[in-house]
């Protein structure tokens, strides 16, 4: 055999080689257990992704998989990039066959999702995540790099502890400690100790002033505030004016030394959504705990 034979020979059996190994690795398959319990088995990452809860949309992207996002549910805002997509309802009006129309390769949607069944009924896969603590996020960034075949996972979560540390350094002595109460709305819902936010709160050094056993948002009575004498209140600007009206409130130290954080819609997006933006509602809280503490003096 000549030599430049045996080179062409050899060159072509490199690239079957190299083909076949890369048709190999497209056509592993993963399974990865979602909150239900069930094994979900993907054979390639998806490139068509619909996603019915902020938190999630909001994780894709982090992994930078925004890409793959062909429909979210009404509420998802966050990043800009998603804004035009197709809306596809709530959680008590899901556009059904608008989802058939965008024909994805999964659907992300919560475990008490009620369009589960009907959805794979038509044949379209579903993946349910439940994000309610700081821990459900962690595992949530790595089960979606699993289904995505990416590896972005530690990266978005060591940023989440980064923010929130800064966080912490940038509050001084006297700014930790101090009892506060998060109201997530006015009904009034409380964020309590459990919850991820307290969770936040909590790694802030911030003393809340719901108890564990109340639950992660639980519906509080208004005098048990007045009771509790928070320091700082945080709460949105659609509850700001109601708080003076409340009956004992003007005792409250944080009301009468005009300690109240109130945070805009799109703070309020941040810090009530269990998701990638964590560390970055710990900053919002630090930055207001700063302010109401070192103006009040």
């Amino acid at each position: 055999m000549q030599p430049s034979t045996r080179s062409r020979y050899l060159a072509i059996g490199i690239a079957l080689f190299l083909l076949g190994f890369s048709l190999a690795a497209f056509a592993v398959t993963v399974t990865v257990t979602d909150n239900r319990g069930v094994a979900v088995v993907f054979d390639k990452p998806p490139q068509r992704v619909v996603s019915l809860l902020p938190s999630l949309t909001e994780s894709v992207c982090a992994l930078g998989k925004c890409g793959t996002l062909v429909g979210v549910d009404r509420f998802s805002n966050w990043p800009k990039s998603i804004q035009d997509l197709p809306k596809l309802g709530g959680m008590g009006d899901i556009n059904i066959e608008r989802i058939v129309q965008l024909k994805p390769d999964v659907v992300f949607l919560e475990k008490a999702s009620p369009v589960i069944d009907r959805l794979n009924g038509l044949g379209i896969k579903t993946f349910s995540l439940d994000i309610k603590s700081m821990s459900d996020e962690e595992r949530t960034l790595q089960k979606l790099d699993i289904v995505f075949g990416t590896s972005e996972s530690t990266r978005v979560w060591n940023q989440i502890q980064k923010e929130i540390m800064r966080a912490n350094k940038q509050l001084s002595l006297l700014q930790k400690n101090i009892r506060v109460y998060f109201e997530v709305n006015p009904a009034p819902f409380a964020a309590g100790r459990t919850s991820f936010i307290g969770e936040i709160l909590s790694r802030l050094d911030l003393i809340n002033i719901i108890p564990e056993s109340l639950g992660p948002f639980p519906k509080i009575n208004p005098e048990f505030v007045v009771q509790a004498k928070p320091d700082v209140i945080l709460l949105t600007e659609s509850t700001a004016t109601d708080i003076q009206k409340r009956p004992g409130w003007n005792t409250i130290p944080a009301v009468s030394k005009n300690r109240i954080c109130v945070f805009t819609s799109e703070q309020n997006d941040v810090l009530v959504r269990p998701g990638p933006r964590m560390g970055e509602a710990a900053l919002i809280i630090s930055q207001c705990i700063q302010e109401k503490m070192s103006s009040s003096r």
